[in-house]
């Protein structure tokens, strides 16, 4: 399923929703309220919904299945991102694409060979932004704000010491995150990245998340981002150096992962690393998906059986690489 945090246009406040297979939104409150269906989370909380589990998950696709109503129309709706204000820090991983680490050695002389073990950073809550909202430019804080596309690893079941031959045990679903980051910052603390990759409105995400069951293999998706509708990235998650369950099993050593965490696993290559504006914002998917610009920021398309589809593409043209999320890409 693909789920997704909204509210409509009009004004309201924020709630959970399926995406339906003609491309519309059940509102999951307002569809159990009308199928007399109890639900065992909160249908106004992504959080909610996540924390639930397979108990969840298991109440959802039945009210899915036996749903026979109208849906609202995406275009109707504004998209938040799928969770709005995570537990915790958007816990990342830098340099996992080799090409990417190449590419940044001028800006790292003190780092030359690739690291025995993941390198981990953080992006603050409130960094968090929705799927097409506006970057916040910080003018006077930065001028080099750069986007990269991120697969997002949204965590179900919490656990710490997670094993690596369980970790995909502990995947609830995927996302597409932007990383935005102000170089100039991220480079001015020591090398510490956190204050430049955590300004307000710098992570854009969703506009869903695809529940694990529909992503067989999470090593398999392409993942690309495009700058005022020009291709900037282009990779897939399999060109990653750390795997997704050492990844999890390396960050849960005697560190407690909670659900509904995020964990964006791999900063991807890229062609060109800084905005030629910085009144620009950047678009990323990731496919089974794929993205377009807009006059806002994040985005996710949509290819093969449409992970996180935002338009369809009909079997005659869907390529063999699955993906599930293009990068939402800076459009003035």
């Amino acid at each position: 399923m693909r789920l997704l945090s909204f509210r409509p246009k009009r004004g309201g406040a924020p709630r959970v929703g399926a995406l339906l297979g003609d491309g519309c939104v059940l509102d999951v409150g307002e569809g159990a309220r009308r199928a007399r269906q109890r639900l065992p989370f909160d249908a106004s909380d992504m959080l909610s919904l996540i924390a639930s589990g397979r108990a969840g998950l298991a109440a959802l696709r039945k009210l899915v299945g036996r749903y026979s109503g109208k849906g609202l129309a995406l275009a109707s709706l504004k998209l938040l991102a799928p969770i709005p204000r995570p537990r915790k820090n958007v816990f990342c991983v830098g340099w996992n694409y080799l090409e990417h680490f190449a590419e940044g050695a001028k800006a790292r002389p003190h780092v030359q060979e690739l690291p025995a073990h993941p390198t981990f950073f953080t992006k603050a809550p409130t960094a968090v932004n929705g799927p097409f909202d506006a970057i916040p430019l910080h003018a006077g804080v930065t001028e080099k704000l750069d986007w990269e596309v991120e697969l997002g690893v949204v965590i179900g079941r919490g656990g710490r010491d997670i094993a690596e031959a369980d970790a995909l045990k502990h995947v609830y679903g995927y996302t597409v995150i932007n990383d935005v980051s102000a170089r100039e910052v991220q480079r001015r603390h020591g090398q510490q990245w956190f204050k430049g990759k955590s300004l307000d409105g710098s992570c854009p995400m969703g506009p869903w998340i695809v529940t694990a069951d529909e992503v067989p293999d999470p090593q398999a998706l392409r993942v690309t981002c495009r700058l005022n509708g020009v291709l900037k990235q282009d990779a897939s998650t399999a060109q990653m150096y750390f795997r997704i369950p050492r990844i999890i099993a390396e960050l849960s050593a005697g560190l407690t992962l909670e659900s509904a965490t995020s964990s964006p696993p791999a900063r991807r290559r890229a062609s060109a690393m800084r905005a030629p504006r910085p009144s620009s914002c950047a678009r990323a998917t990731c496919s089974k998906p794929k993205s377009r610009a807009s006059a806002r920021c994040a985005t996710v398309s949509a290819a093969e059986r449409g992970y996180m589809i935002w338009l369809t593409v009909p079997p005659s043209t869907r390529s063999a690489a699955p993906v599930v999320a293009e990068a939402p890409s800076p459009h003035r």
